[in-house]
């Protein structure tokens, strides 16, 4: 056995230090930097019944390189393909991380019970007893599922030999730890060690691995940054508790798209997936409500038409206030002044307040114009028609700029029963005779003659 050596390690970030410090030089963070034992061994292989392979590797030219396209595990759940690009990659390790309670394991107990592969579900903070209850709740009569209880990699190892599973689900890797290791579970040492022998695992195996991963409370995933390095794709399963609905996003995707967008209902039986969301995420009013617009936007592949509402009252104290949920306040300002300064809207001194009804977050630009016209609806307290959407970026200038897919919004918001659409008018449209009127404008002046004369 090797010499006994320690190191320092910050438990906000992972950076390594030959000492102890006060304050962490990379994250500034105070009385972060702990000690912890790393004890050098001769590392074994994770099955333990092959022999070291004298195989090396050696260099291709590219052209010799054969690109045939990877062939993917199909998990029975469209929202969850969708987000990985079509399905789980034979061999990757997926990182899924996300807040206390919000469905992290129930998403990931459903996939394994409802998949007609060999899966093993290995829990390092549930009982076997209370695993099945949640099953029970979901899919009672599931057969190709396995569970294990424990923490020790080496354990899991000699079972993963044994059963030889077509999937490999791990909650949580913060629970994890190796003999290799003389450290608590859950500390930077280990979190790096168990990730790397899942990694070799899943590579010389060919088998996918699916890691759960506990998040801080500024919404990272816990321990050092390098994990998300390692791992070929990391998702984030996030949603508010006043609501019932959830979203599965892709920070990380190497075998396919980062923009693509899951959605879930939670429900006593398991999550159902929502498959047409656009339903989901406009309110069904029958009388027509000042403050209200319907924009047109595009999550990965994805059309979406999600409801804005916007609320502008007079100012009780001094400094009018700015407040936007799922929308970003900065770009919520510009907003303003351009009112202000092209339109001749006097909302300097006005409370202004918007909200993406859903509980999600959108980043498209091209909810700007819905944002502008919730805005003046609320102003002048004059509805804008329910057959009405929007889909077109806003300048400085008072511009109204092209957006990209324009096609898919003005199809998805005309599948949707929608009358017109608001489009800038230096958008190409390809579509020849589509149903619903589309009306171009080029600035916020034209926008508001259309909507209220």
């Amino acid at each position: 056995m090797a010499k006994t050596k320690t190191a320092f390690f910050c438990q906000n970030c992972g950076t390594q230090y030959a000492k102890w410090v006060g304050q962490c030089s990379s994250c500034k963070q105070w009385n972060t930097v702990v000690e912890e034992v790393v004890q050098k061994e001769d590392k074994k292989s994770w099955n333990t019944d092959s022999s070291p392979s004298s195989k090396s590797n050696k260099p291709l030219k590219i052209a010799d390189i054969t690109s045939n396209s990877e062939v993917r595990i199909n998990t029975l759940n469209q929202e969850f393909n969708r987000v990985l690009g079509g399905g789980l990659v034979p061999g990757s390790l997926t990182l899924l991380g996300g807040e206390p309670g919000i469905g992290k394991s129930t998403l990931l107990l459903q996939i394994a019970l409802q998949l007609p592969l060999k899966t093993l579900y290995v829990s390092g903070e549930e009982s076997q007893k209370q695993i099945k209850m949640r099953a029970d709740r979901i899919l009672p009569d599931a057969e190709h599922c396995y569970v294990l209880t424990e923490t020790k990699t080496q354990s899991i190892f000699q079972q993963v030999s044994q059963l030889v599973p077509d999937l490999v689900i791990i909650d949580s890797i913060q629970t994890l730890h190796s003999d290799y290791i003389e450290s608590a579970a859950g500390s930077i040492s280990q979190i790096r060690e168990c990730t790397a022998e899942l990694i070799k695992f899943a590579k010389e195996s060919n088998t996918p691995v699916i890691l759960v991963g506990h998040i801080t409370k500024d919404g990272t995933i816990a321990g050092p940054k390098i994990l998300e390095h390692m791992v070929d794709t990391v998702l984030q399963f996030e949603g508010d508790r006043n609501y019932v609905y959830r979203i599965l996003r892709a920070l990380k995707n190497r075998f396919g798209s980062t923009s693509e967008l899951g959605i879930y209902e939670m429900q006593g039986s398991g999550l159902r997936e929502v498959n047409n969301p656009s339903e989901v995420l406009i309110s069904k009013n029958e009388e027509a409500l000042s403050g209200m617009a319907i924009a047109a936007t595009v999550e990965g592949m994805r059309p979406l038409l999600i409801e804005i509402q916007a609320l502008v009252s007079t100012a009780v104290y001094g400094t009018p206030q700015r407040s936007a949920t799922g929308f970003n306040a900065k770009r919520l300002n510009m907003l303003l002044a351009v009112l202000e300064k092209r339109a001749g809207f006097k909302l300097g001194a006005k409370d202004v307040f918007i909200n993406i009804t859903g509980g999600i977050s959108v980043d498209d630009p091209a909810i700007d114009l819905a944002v502008v016209g919730a805005i003046l609806s609320s102003n002048v307290d004059i509805a804008v028609a329910k057959n009405s959407c929007f889909a077109a970026e806003v300048g400085l200038a008072g511009e109204i700029r092209p957006v990209q897919r324009v096609d898919q919004r003005i199809l998805e918001a005309e599948k949707l029963g929608f009358s017109k659409i608001f489009v800038s008018k230096n958008s190409k449209i390809s579509l020849k005779q589509p149903k619903i009127e589309v009306i171009k404008i080029g600035k916020v002046e034209e926008l508001v003659k259309q909507l209220f004369g």
